[in-house]
């Protein structure tokens, strides 16, 4: 299985190959062989699984699945990453014991992302114990069980959503997102109070979110240790911003598709700004910027991020867009259709940011 550059594919996968009859290898780009996976390595042979990694808690690996796990009590640090959690609860079900997940590190990132798994497992019938539902902190209990099929109605992917929203606040124009879900665990949702506070507007209706800019963009001070997805969008706005910014808890993200906090750093500051890397994040203060090629690494929000950035300052040529592909295909002709516009208001069309509001049998 090449799992590319896949943080999700590659930590979310192998225990579902723990109960494969034959073994699973994975491998992925020389990248994906830089970023931790020893979390989940490591869990899943303390949970009784067989897998030949050479020591290396990295790609590529093979699993030797016996079709079934014995599960039970298992101690990991993830605070590299949340995906080392959610990884060991979504199979977890089909454990012999099911599995008894207790983190022992320091803070958990993008701790959003696990309450999804929560929701989701529980939504088809899994008994789960956490510790915003009156459980042990940090301690994570699902029992062994057979899930329930039943249909599902997928949301679109909100984070998918953070470049056409900047556009409306850097341009002082207004974007529709449809289908945009009155309630939800997904942590893109936060983009309406982060970007309200950096200037612009939102109406959330039934219909979707109707986001409008006045083409002035303010700093900001946030911690976005739980929507560390979001940081490369916000990092880019802040550039062009009218004041100072500070971008704190995201330390994990050196540890993304590229390390995103040195990459920003370079890339904005090539471009005339004026970018310091934190111990956790980034202090960003706005001057001038000038066109230049602003790189990718391969890193689809970093495409994104250097979009925004080229709606304010002429001549900035993004390197390889292409890459956007990895959770937005049609990027490039949907960006370019939304300037297309000649004036008022744009809309995203339903389905696009990356599932369509529609109903689907699982």
């Amino acid at each position: 299985m090449d799992v590319g550059n896949a943080g999700t594919v590659m930590r979310f996968l192998p225990p579902v190959a723990c109960l494969a009859d034959g073994p699973v290898h994975f491998d992925g780009d020389p990248r994906s062989y830089e970023r931790p996976l020893h979390g989940v390595i490591d869990a899943l042979k303390s949970l009784g699984a067989r897998i030949d990694d050479d020591g290396r808690g990295t790609l590529p690996l093979t699993v030797h699945g016996a079709g079934a796990l014995d599960g039970g009590p298992v101690s990991i640090d993830a605070s590299s990453s949340s995906q080392f959690v959610s990884a060991l609860l979504l199979s977890a079900p089909r454990f012999n014991q099911g599995v008894e997940v207790r983190h022992t590190g320091s803070a958990l990132p993008s701790m959003p992302h696990i309450r999804m798994t929560v929701d989701m497992l529980r939504s088809v019938g899994a008994q789960v114990d956490e510790p915003e539902s009156g459980g042990e902190p940090d301690v994570w209990r699902v029992s062994p069980s057979a899930l329930l099929g039943r249909d599902l109605t997928v949301e679109p992917d909100l984070s998918n959503a953070q470049p056409f929203l900047a556009a409306a606040l850097v341009t002082g124009g207004r974007v529709t997102v449809p289908d945009w879900p009155l309630r939800t665990t997904q942590p893109g949702d936060a983009l309406r109070e982060i970007f309200t506070a950096m200037g612009g507007a939102c109406e959330l209706t039934e219909r979707g979110l109707t986001f409008t800019g006045t083409g002035s963009v303010h700093g900001i001070d946030v911690d976005l240790s739980e929507v560390g997805e979001l940081t490369p969008g916000i990092a880019a706005l802040a550039a062009l911003a009218d004041s100072p910014s500070t971008l704190r808890g995201v330390a994990h993200l050196r540890l993304h598709e590229t390390d995103r906090l040195a990459a920003l750093t370079k890339e904005i500051n090539g471009l005339g700004g004026d970018v310091t890397e934190t111990a956790d994040g980034l202090r960003i203060n706005p001057r001038p910027l000038h066109g230049g090629t602003f790189h990718t690494y391969d890193d689809h929000r970093m495409a994104t991020a250097g979009a925004i950035i080229g709606l304010a300052v002429a001549g900035v040529e993004i390197e390889n867009v292409a890459t956007t592909a990895k959770t937005l295909p049609d990027f490039p002709d949907m960006w370019t259709g939304m300037l297309g516009e000649p004036s008022g208001a744009v809309g995203v069309s339903s389905g696009a940011l990356g599932a369509p509001a529609a109903r689907r049998g699982v």
